[in-house]
């Protein structure tokens, strides 16, 4: 693995799909991002990483669009969210209000004990410092 830190976008899985994030056409850009959190969110069997670290990357966008949400500082995160591009998900602001609670479960379930990110992170002795990364995320959520 190339990336591999902390923050929502700093590892290779969500730092590939920023690069889609970012080459996708503006106006799909919600529905990739309500993909990525529906795939953790709903998965019932153990969550696979990969599947984890891109929810976390999609909840992440959701989190830095919110009033006063967090900017992250990674070279891997989506260009648009650097550069504050004002169409950058043109989507209806219910749409994006309906992406934040489905944004909270995903975090959850990435969190939970049945997730590969959950014991890949307990295994390197680093989960709390993992899990308090997602803070700002969780916050600006309003979880």
């Amino acid at each position: 693995m190339g990336a591999w830190a902390t923050g929502p976008f700093d590892n290779d899985d969500a730092a590939a799909w920023a690069v889609e994030l970012d080459d996708a056409e503006p106006a799909d850009r919600a529905e990739m991002i309500r993909a990525a959190l529906a795939e953790a969110a709903d998965e019932e069997d153990y969550l696979k990483v990969s599947a984890a670290e891109v929810a976390l990357a999609a909840a992440a966008v959701l989190a830095t669009i919110q009033p006063g949400g967090p900017e992250f500082d990674s070279g891997f995160a989506p260009k648009f969210l650097q550069l504050g591009e004002p169409d950058a998900l043109p989507a209806p602001q219910r749409l994006l209000d309906e992406l934040v609670p489905l944004a909270l479960r995903a975090l959850d379930r990435v969190v939970a004990d049945e997730s590969e990110w959950h014991d890949v992170w307990q295994d390197s002795g680093d989960l709390d410092a993992a899990i308090t990364a997602l803070a700002p995320v969780r916050e600006a959520l309003g979880g």
